[in-house]
């Protein structure tokens, strides 16, 4: 019995000990390289403020490395450079990288908490994810494609009456998408009450995003000083930000039902998932989730369709041999009298091509959204401290030089070989839709709106740069807002149909729809 005993003694100091030199041993390894630390607030000098994405590229080229480490006033901060290391992290690891940061600022302060985009990993996040995956996985997304074609159309009339108000076009055209997708609402041609509203919800959103945008996100008990103080301006934004955002989420969920209590049995989202709530739950906090959700999809979608298809448009305005092999790729696939529609897909391989590289030219979300770690990790012989945000630096993979030669250039001909989609250059999906667990659930959706509204703007619209009252041609200048979403500046250039039959096929599209 003595024997016995000492044996499960010796044991369990044996495991103690093991256990100490493991975690004692990873915490004696070196953080990763990064830019030199000041006491106390290590990199907060440092950190850039706009197209940080860039800054934090150049810092692993001046490294050599693939990962760096950043310290900002106590808060550990590690971007991942290459696919590599974003695929052994966030993908093979998820289970502790799926994380989001708190971000104070947003979820506290603006009442941003019902995007799931923004929850912590857990339970209340899985109910949103999986009513999401429900609606939009490949196969449920096609339910929504007359959505997506509907609004494409009004996008084309839209362009002859106003052809130089392209981003006020496009934002009509994802609004009106969403809104007919999430709730089954049919927006007005103009001046939408529920386009603006959702609009004056999302954009304080878009600058409050950016990693170090507010200090109160690096000193969370910032968010206690009261909104009086001369230097707590961002508790009187948060304060008025906070009513846009319930707005946009309580406006169009209650017309959405009621719609539905009129028995409109309008295709959405919102019916379909009211619809199918389990009676044997709570009831409530379904419909909360559902309202959650579809109010997330706004803030998801309008911005970004509207940034690619735009970034689209200037690519084509550079290269406008590129927009001519299109139209002769369309010309011989599409019949006379007709517009594109998804049974073409497979038979313009160009389009898709198009698609393809814009979003791997001018990626929407050049960071994608933080990750949060949660436990201390190893990569590489390098500590990744818990409590760790996690930057996947999404635009250095899309520009890694060795996947897409002369990646700074935009070159749809990349992704084609013997006139198909050539599968050995990777696709850009690999880093545009976010890493891991906290990949975007309406991708499949999302490459839908636009790869329908670009093949349809190559089928019927002619594209060219500008000029000036001498003649003088008027280059675009290739300027972008620097965000969470990075969006295209207004830019001026020529869009006109292609023919009189063009015009009088996209005119035709409002007898056919209305």
């Amino acid at each position: 019995m003595i024997h016995l005993d000492l044996l499960a003694s010796t044991a369990s100091f044996s495991l103690i000990l093991y256990l100490y030199v493991k975690r004692s041993g990873k915490r004696s390894l070196p953080l990763p390289p990064g830019p030199k630390k000041l006491p106390l607030i290590g990199n907060l000098l440092d950190m850039p403020t706009s197209f940080e994405w860039k800054t934090y590229h150049k810092w692993c080229k001046e490294l050599n490395t693939d990962i760096i480490h950043l310290d900002v006033a106590g808060t550990s901060i590690v971007v991942l450079d290459t696919s590599e290391a974003a695929t052994e992290l966030l993908e093979k690891r998820s289970s502790i990288y799926s994380g989001r940061a708190r971000m104070p600022m947003i979820n506290e302060l603006m009442g941003w908490s019902f995007n799931f985009g923004f929850m912590a990993y857990g339970d209340h996040w899985r109910f949103h994810r999986r009513l999401m995956h429900q609606a939009f996985h490949p196969a449920a997304a096609k339910r929504f494609r007359p959505h997506e074609i509907k609004a494409t159309h009004g996008l084309l009339r839209r362009m002859l009456e106003e052809p130089h108000n392209l981003i006020g076009n496009l934002r009509h055209m994802a609004g009106e998408t969403i809104m007919s997708i999430a709730y089954g609402i049919d927006v007005k041609p103009k001046d939408d009450p529920y386009i603006a509203t959702a609009e004056q919800g999302v954009h304080p959103l878009v600058a409050a995003a950016v990693p170090g945008a507010f200090l109160v996100d690096v000193i969370p008990a910032l968010k206690y000083v009261p909104e009086w103080i001369p230097f707590a301006g961002f508790q009187r934004k948060a304060k008025e930000w906070k009513k846009l955002a319930l707005r946009m989420i309580n406006v169009p969920f209650e017309a959405a039902k009621k719609n539905i209590a009129n028995g409109d049995t309008t295709p959405s989202f919102t019916a379909y998932s009211l619809e199918n709530m389990d009676e044997t739950k709570d009831m409530a906090y379904q419909e909360y989730v559902i309202k959650s959700t579809a109010g997330t999809m706004y803030a998801a979608g309008s911005d970004t369709t509207v940034s690619a298809i735009a970034s689209c448009v200037l690519g084509l305005l550079s290269h406008p041999d590129v927009l001519k092999k299109a139209q002769q790729e369309i010309d011989s696939v599409v019949r006379p009298g007709q517009l594109p529609d998804f049974e073409d897909e497979a038979s313009l391989p160009y389009i898709t091509a198009i698609v393809k590289e814009t979003l791997r030219w001018r990626d929407v979300v050049p960071i994608a959204v933080p990750h949060y770690l949660h436990v201390e990790d190893e990569y590489k012989g390098y500590r990744i401290p818990a409590g760790s945000i996690i930057i996947p630096n999404a635009w250095a993979m899309l520009h890694d030089e060795n996947l897409y030669p002369e990646p700074l250039e935009f070159n749809p001909d990349r992704f084609m070989k013997d006139g198909k989609l050539n599968p050995a250059v990777r696709d850009p999906a690999h880093a545009t839709w976010g890493f891991g667990r906290r990949i975007c659930p309406g991708r499949y959706m999302a490459f839908s709106s636009v790869w329908i509204a670009v093949a349809s703007i190559i089928a019927t619209l002619d594209i060219a740069k500008a000029v000036d009252e001498n003649g003088n041609v008027i280059e675009p200048t290739h300027e972008y807002l620097s965000a969470l979403v990075c969006m295209p500046l207004p830019f001026k250039c020529v869009i006109k149909p292609r023919s009189k039959e063009a015009e009088a096929l996209i005119r035709q599209t409002a007898v056919s729809e209305y």
